[in-house]
């Protein structure tokens, strides 16, 4: 996997020499967001030699290389899930691209389920730990000593620095900022209301199919994280009726201009620290 990392970065810069300072992963329904960066170039995945290609509905497949308040950015439009098929070190090695473009901070968005019963449909929420049980750890395997820590810490998984910049832009927009604990389910099945009994039991506010396996590689190799979560829908046994996936690209597109406005607040922010 490092092999095919390393053949990315270098096809990729073989087209451009931008170098991102900030990574930004759009997740199911938050692709508007790509439209407010001033394009530099576009790579897609598939013009990447072994780089795994994002099939799931509302995921465009392509990095986004450009400017976005002044601040120089990498937009993942479309990232990779481990339900797609894809293994745990595929799923990641997007991240590791961005990184070895000269990204430093990884800013991850995604549509989740919400567990909590003062969540309404289209509540953004503010990341500020997650729940990785139920997550194929993509460290596994020999480590590379180069890139990380064998035994990577995950005490602040989620930059506190960087989660005051979220609060700030949030109050600055008049946003309304929930807060809390993502956890990861594989998918692609939606959670059973069992499932999600067993979840908030464990402390989880937000249930998705996506995330966890990137922050961990994220700050296996000393990236800065933050992310926002928008509530796609109510998670099972909590909503009263069946969940769809076109029930997540809709509240996306309802919620969209606001989560646009919150992460170009903040990536300003960022970029003036």
């Amino acid at each position: 996997m490092k092999e095919d990392v390393k053949r990315s970065i270098e096809a990729a810069r073989a087209v451009t020499d931008f170098v991102p300072e900030i990574a930004i992963v759009l997740g199911s329904g938050l692709g508007s967001i790509a439209d407010r960066i001033e394009t530099v170039c576009e790579i897609s995945y598939k013009d990447l030699p072994g780089f795994p290609v994002s099939t799931a509905p509302g995921h465009a497949g392509r990095f986004i290389m450009g400017y976005l308040e002044g601040v120089p950015v990498i937009c993942m439009k479309g990232r990779i899930h481990y339900y797609e098929g894809w293994s745990p070190e595929q799923v990641v090695m997007p991240v590791r691209v961005m990184a070895g473009l000269g990204a430093q901070t990884l800013i991850v968005t995604n549509a989740s389920g919400g567990i909590r019963a003062d969540y309404r449909v289209g509540s953004i929420a503010m990341i500020t730990d997650h729940i990785a049980l139920f997550c194929e750890n993509p460290l596994i395997g020999p480590n590379d000593d180069e890139e990380g820590v064998r035994f990577p810490d995950m005490t602040e998984a989620y930059d506190r620095e960087l989660q005051d910049v979220l609060r700030s832009a949030a109050a600055e927009e008049g946003i309304t900022l929930e807060t809390g604990v993502y956890i990861y389910l594989t998918g692609p099945s939606f959670e059973t209301p069992a499932e999600i009994r067993m979840c908030r039991t464990l402390g989880a506010d937000l249930v998705g199919m996506s995330t966890v396996p990137e922050v961990i590689a994220a700050r296996h190799i000393g990236m800065r994280v933050c992310g926002l979560s928008m509530v796609a829908n109510m998670a099972a046994g909590i909503a009263p009726h069946k969940l769809t996936e076109q029930e997540v690209l809709e509240a996306g597109e309802q919620a969209g201009p606001v989560m646009v406005r919150l992460l170009t607040r903040a990536v300003r922010m960022m970029g003036q620290k």
